[in-house]
């Protein structure tokens, strides 16, 4: 029987936020903490971030309309959301896909007592969390009040039953967040720990980098994912639009 699949998947991490400019800050400046006064939920994209989301849309727009995506799948944050709506603005999309679906599922991974704090502000702060994490791994460690990178895979794999559901044989293009783009990589590739942080370890996710899916059926005549593109960044390239990768705002330690 045929699995239910998108036609075709694209994954994008939204544009640069201003809470990343604010976190390299800190970084740089050896600061515990992250100098933003707001939600991370509430964070929004930098003025480069704003131009990387119009070049992706452009992008889009440069396919013909029945090679566009039909649906947009958004996290709720502002970030992602204003990216999201940049595409679809740029014409990136089809007429059925100007309103973007938003899904809480899709949203960054909670940091908890981490949020706004650095890699050396989590030592400082917590030792005994900071040293928890160096033996339990990013993937499993839950930082107090937050998710682990597992509780993370768990509800996206509620949002991909849904895409299963309601979208297959439709292309799909999804706009979420770092960990989100690599936890989805490791649900559709059925990959295990030391596989995803092999790729983790390689590079942050580009800002407005594409990752995309083809669904091809196997010798079985199931429908199985095949990657046909990862951190593809033409897009911004072709617009020069400065490449950027650095981790999400709230996320030094992530």
């Amino acid at each position: 029987m045929r699995q239910r699949w998108p036609a075709k998947l694209w994954i994008v991490r939204h544009g640069q936020s201003a809470g990343n400019v604010a976190r390299d800050a800190a970084d740089a400046a050896g600061l515990g903490t992250i100098d933003i006064a707001m939600r991370d939920v509430d964070v929004p994209l930098s003025d480069l971030g704003q131009r990387q989301a119009e070049a992706l849309g452009r992008w889009f727009a440069s396919m013909p309309e029945t090679e566009r995506p039909e649906v947009v799948l958004v996290s709720p944050y502002i970030r992602a959301r204003q990216t999201a709506k940049a595409v679809c603005e740029a014409g990136g999309v089809t007429e059925q896909a100007r309103q973007p679906i938003v899904d809480e599922r899709l949203r960054e991974r909670e940091f908890g007592l981490w949020d706004r704090l650095t890699t050396a502000g989590v030592r400082a702060k917590y030792p005994e969390q900071a040293e928890q994490r160096s033996l339990l791994g990013k993937f499993y460690h839950r930082p107090p009040g937050g998710e682990s990178w597992a509780d993370v895979i768990l509800r996206l794999r509620s949002a991909l039953d849904t895409v299963s559901l309601h979208h297959a044989d439709r292309r799909v293009l999804i706009v979420c967040h770092q960990v989100v783009v690599l936890c989805l990589r490791y649900i559709l590739e059925e990959m295990d720990e030391a596989q995803i942080l092999a790729i983790d370890k390689q590079g942050d996710v580009v800002n407005c980098g594409v990752c995309e899916y083809d669904f091809e059926p196997d010798d079985s005549k199931a429908c199985v994912p095949a990657l046909a593109r990862y951190n593809f960044a033409a897009p911004l390239v072709e617009e020069d639009a400065p490449v950027t990768s650095a981790p999400d705002a709230m996320v030094a330690a992530r």
